[in-house]
């Protein structure tokens, strides 16, 4: 085993050792007051100044001139990334000595304490401060600014929008203080504000130098629904949607990526507001422009829709070239419907050129020609008095509007529904969507119309009706409805006739109801107008006029008889004698006997009226 060698040290002067040995003769509290006065003076809670001696990643040693360094964490430091030894920092003192009897600092504290002056200082003096940045928050970032949390709005971190904030964490960049709330010390920075006023240099020259028409290249800077923002090299200018492709543009993303450079050219621009309109698709030669110089109306083009409206639809035939086809144009139907109905947006279609105008880039198209328009021959397909079946499409006040088939539509006159029915609404008569059996009336092939008949499918029955029901003739019918006028009345057989208001009255006085069924007389048959009027009245009047005439008549012949006789006796009276007496008792006899006659009558009549009353006052007894 190898000893351990001890080696005096070769400088060490004895002599003065031995010579100045009275230097230790003090006491050791005199020794250590002598050495305290070679010291800083500090005290707890004091900021002061020290000098870095030492930095790694958990720690950052610091002389304040004290008896020990001071040890403080490096995250205290996370601001100041270019932190170094012989830097002067200031710090806390927290502790002159902790239980391990080291020198206790703070930085964070040191920096806090003073940090609100010296923010507001910062913005006073529209001073530039750097600022670390910690972490994101919602609509931004936190900056620890002087030890405070500063927020840093999203919009005030650059000139151009921001996409990933993650790339500025743990970053340390240079900001102005631009907003602070003295009674809820909040401090709002911004970085953009130390570049706005260099832009806005830049834009002025950039703005002096523009031209409609000129040519510069940019990059995308932000993308929108309306259209896309360029850089221009420090001013920004717009690409709206509609003049990035002479196609149709649903979605900018389809023709641009962000950060893409591209060429555009100066459409507009407003130095005064700081507007530029720009244009790529202007850098492209119009489509129309190379449009086949041989298309011409007549011709059939193939498409794809791109734009769907009620009124039609909108067909790229080439990139930047469009037709619309009319919702007319899409059936040869006469009832417009939505175009919806027909087509949607990414169809293939193929259709006809109907107009076309290369000077106003205009052309429109329509596919019902392509199929054979159906009024063509439509004498020899529905000649007149043919028949066939409908479908109702609509009612108004005068008709119904039918289909016979796609494209041909005719109407029928509510006077032509039935023979013997007034249909006062079609509603009546039949339904939208009911199938009709119809006869060709007449043909308006230039109007493209047709007269359509119902009734026409039956023989007219009013020849036999006029017979059945001529003036006079008494008939059985119902009272179907009741107006202010008069009542409805049936008679079977589909025929209906009207008893005016003053002839509905019946013999007891009083006016019939809906349902009633009356006996009813003719008065009047009006074969062009096709109207029967009745009366109920009529029939009860004229009776009882019967009766009263009979009852004249009667009483006139017995004053004749009775003046016959009064004659006869009168002559007799002359050449009366006594031996004539027995003839004067036979013509007293014959002239009386009329008066008993009549007489008797009455006691007829009057016993049996008396009759019934007899009758009623017996059963009333018996119960």
């Amino acid at each position: 085993m190898e000893e351990n060698k001890i080696v005096a040290n070769e400088n060490f002067d004895w002599n003065s050792f031995e010579n100045e040995s009275n230097l230790y003769d003090r006491s050791k509290e005199q020794i250590s007051e002598d050495y305290d006065k070679t010291l800083s003076n500090i005290a707890v809670g004091e900021v002061v100044e020290g000098t870095v001696t030492a930095v790694d990643k958990r720690e950052v040693v610091v002389n304040i001139g004290y008896k020990s360094e001071g040890v403080i964490p490096a995250t205290e430091f996370r601001y100041n990334q270019a932190l170094a030894v012989g830097d002067k920092v200031e710090v806390y003192v927290e502790s002159v000595e902790d239980k391990g009897g080291r020198l206790l600092l703070s930085h964070k504290k040191a920096r806090q304490l003073k940090s609100w002056d010296r923010v507001n200082e910062a913005m006073n003096n529209d001073e530039i401060i750097q600022g670390y940045v910690k972490c994101r928050t919602k609509g931004g970032m936190i900056v620890d600014v002087f030890g405070i949390e500063a927020f840093l709005p999203g919009s005030q971190i650059d000139v151009k929008p921001i996409r990933d904030y993650d790339v500025y964490v743990d970053k340390t960049m240079e900001f102005k203080v631009v907003k602070i709330n003295q009674e809820f010390r909040n401090v709002v920075v911004s970085h953009k504000a130390l570049i706005e006023a260099e832009l806005e240099a830049q834009k002025q020259v950039i703005m002096s130098q523009l031209e409609k028409g000129q040519i510069l290249e940019g990059t995308v800077k932000n993308i929108t629904s309306y259209g896309v923002f360029i850089d221009l090299g420090g001013v920004d200018g717009l690409i709206h949607i509609t003049d990035l492709s002479w196609g149709r543009v649903s979605r900018p993303e389809e023709v641009v990526a962000l950060d893409q450079k591209l060429n555009v050219v100066i459409l507009d621009f407003d130095e005064a507001k700081k507007r530029i309109a720009l244009g790529l698709k202007q850098l492209t030669p119009h489509p129309w422009e190379a449009l086949d110089a041989s298309l011409k109306v007549g011709d059939t083009v193939k498409g794809k829709v791109v734009v769907m409206a009620d009124y039609g639809a909108f067909v790229e035939i080439a990139p930047g070239v469009e037709g619309l086809i009319h919702v007319s144009e899409m059936s040869w139907s006469q009832h417009l419907r939505s175009a919806q109905e027909f087509m949607k947006v990414g169809d293939e279609v193929e259709a006809k050129i109907l107009t076309l105008d290369r000077d106003e880039r205009k052309m429109s198209l329509g596919i019902k020609q392509l199929t054979p328009d159906p009024w063509g021959d439509i004498e020899s397909r529905y000649p007149v008095g043919s028949k066939c079946t409908a479908k109702v499409r609509n009612f108004t006040n005068f008709g119904i509007f039918v289909e016979i088939e796609e494209g041909i539509d005719g109407l029928i006159h509510i006077s032509d529904l039935s023979w013997t029915k007034k249909v006062k609404h079609p509603g009546e008569f039949t339904q939208i969507g009911a199938p009709i059996e119809v006869v060709v009336l007449e043909i308006d092939k230039e109007n493209r119309r047709l007269s359509l008949g119902h009734k026409q499918l039956e023989e007219n029955p009013w020849a036999g009706i006029e017979s059945k029901y001529a003036a006079d003739t008494v008939h059985e019918g119902t009272v179907t409805e009741i107006t202010d006028k008069g009542c409805v009345v049936a008679l079977g057989d589909n025929i209906e006739g009207f008893c005016p208001a003053r002839h509905m009255t019946k013999e007891d006085g009083t006016t019939p109801k809906v349902g009633d069924k009356l006996d009813f007389k003719v008065l009047e048959f009006a074969r062009s107008t096709k109207r029967i009027t009745l009366s109920h009245a009529r029939l009860h009047e004229e009776s009882k006029r019967a009766e009263e005439k009979a009852e004249r008549a009667e009483r006139r012949a017995a004053a004749e008889a009775t003046k016959s006789s009064v004659k006869k006796i009168n002559a007799a009276v002359e050449k009366t004698t006594l031996g004539d007496i027995a003839g004067l008792a036979e013509l007293k006899a014959a002239m009386e006997a009329p008066k008993k006659a009549a007489k008797k009558s009455t006691k007829k009549a009057e016993a049996a009226a008396e009759a019934p009353a007899e009758e009623a006052a017996a059963e009333k007894s018996e119960e």
